[in-house]
């Protein structure tokens, strides 16, 4: 067994800058999407032009995780992740700080681009992470991405509650989170590129190109598993309320406990992956999931429909870090570290595809049918997922180094 090419106290402090960095991101898009209400009042936004502003930053996202994947082969995704953070949390401030709406349109705009790019470069960092590690990790950074969520959203709650200005609000938390975007950025670990550059003098180092028929079930996966969450963020209060019946006060709940059990399955989802392997894991979740969609469409009243959102958090919640996984894994082994990351990168845009496509999908059914209805749709996409739940294993993974665990059921 050979040596690892970087130290463990350096693999250490790379996994707790990097899980340090998904909170920061956790605590910035909640801010951000929990005060969508407020900006719209302070800009007078319409109603009819406020879908158009909240459709530009997925797509804007989109653009910004296709330029990482080229960028990315000229310079290591760590020093993407340090660049972009920064402006991620500058452009937060400058939606609450703008003075017109054609500023906030702009401001809006750099975020959606920026935070394009920082997702792809943070999930980049995290399969190579797993990768030197030999077992998985990778939920355990998208908890710390659910535990910002739920920062950031405390801290939302704080500002409506005291009524403070959005730039009030934003200002003395960016003034935070900016400096310590940069000073965990010192400790990122490229762990594939530790001992030879990227690219040459001559131009960025030749890369097979990946199929992206290979990588069309993860994908597909990958948006079934947002067009479910988009759902819960975006209709759960209002499914509650009107359909359900319950208190304007209770229907902010079931978005609360979605995200706290989201926490608690990837605090715990790596060690069912050591234990029993990702695709078993896959699956497990997504019948889960199902399950909660099920509960939630035939729920006879407020209590039992939390059940279902309580469901939905613990099974959606361990789908997207394994995609992100097996896409990286499986362009590793065929290709190399540089075809993990642009993976990667492809992958990322159908985070913002099954975005895009689930709130708009489920209220359009809703109107024309019935919201228990509607709620049966998202439940049949990520159903689906048991379609494509074997492109989670690969059996031929190795991680080598000092880090390999062949007992390990896991890959990623």
């Amino acid at each position: 067994m050979t040596a690892p090419l970087v130290p463990g106290a350096q693999l250490r402090h790379g996994r707790v800058s990097l899980a340090l960095s998904f909170c920061v991101q956790g605590a910035v898009f909640a801010l951000l999407v929990t005060r969508i209400p407020a900006i719209q009042d302070r800009y007078g936004i319409s109603d009819a032009l406020l879908p158009a502003f909240l459709a530009a930053v997925p797509v804007l996202a989109g653009v910004g995780s296709v330029v990482t994947e080229q960028l990315v082969k000229r310079v290591r995704p760590s020093l993407v992740l340090r660049c972009v953070q920064p402006v991620v949390c500058l452009a937060l401030l400058a939606v609450g700080a703008a003075g017109s709406m054609a500023q906030v349109a702009v401001a809006l705009a750099a975020f959606g681009l920026s935070v394009g790019a920082l997702d792809a470069s943070m999930n980049m960092l995290g399969v190579s992470l797993q990768r030197a590690y030999g077992r998985s990790i990778m939920l355990g950074f998208h908890a710390a991405y659910s535990l910002g969520g739920i920062v950031g959203a405390s801290l939302a709650w704080a500002g409506a509650h005291w009524k403070l200005s959005l730039a009030l609000l934003y200002g003395p938390v960016v003034a935070v989170l900016v400096p310590l975007a940069l000073i965990v950025g010192r400790w990122f670990v490229d762990q594939e590129r530790a001992k030879e550059p990227r690219g040459s003098g001559e131009g960025p180092a030749a890369v097979a190109p990946i199929a992206m028929r290979l990588l069309l079930p993860l994908c597909l996966v990958m948006a079934f598993a947002y067009i479910g969450d988009s759902t819960v963020s975006n209709w759960s209060a209002k499914y509650l309320q009107d359909v359900l019946g319950s208190s304007e006060q209770l229907a902010t709940v079931p978005y609360n406990v979605y995200m706290v059990t989201t926490l608690l399955g990837r605090a715990v989802g790596d060690l069912g992956v050591r234990r029993f392997g990702a695709v078993a894991v896959v699956r497990t979740g997504t019948v889960v999931a199902a399950g909660g969609f099920a509960v939630v469409a035939a729920a006879p009243g407020a209590w039992a429909g939390m059940a279902g959102f309580t469901l939905l958090g613990l099974g959606l919640c361990v789908i997207v870090p394994q995609t992100f996984a097996a896409a990286g894994r499986y362009a590793f082994e065929k290709h190399g570290p540089e075809a993990s990351d642009a993976a990667v990168a492809r992958l990322n845009i159908f985070n913002y595809v099954g975005f895009l496509i689930g709130s708009p999908l489920v209220g359009a059914l809703g109107d024309a049918w019935s919201y228990r209805g509607a709620m049966l749709v998202p439940m049949a996409l990520v159903l689906g997922t048991l379609v494509y739940a074997r492109s989670f294993g690969v059996p031929e993974a190795r991680y080598g180094d000092g880090y390999e665990r062949p007992r390990t059921a896991d890959v990623g």
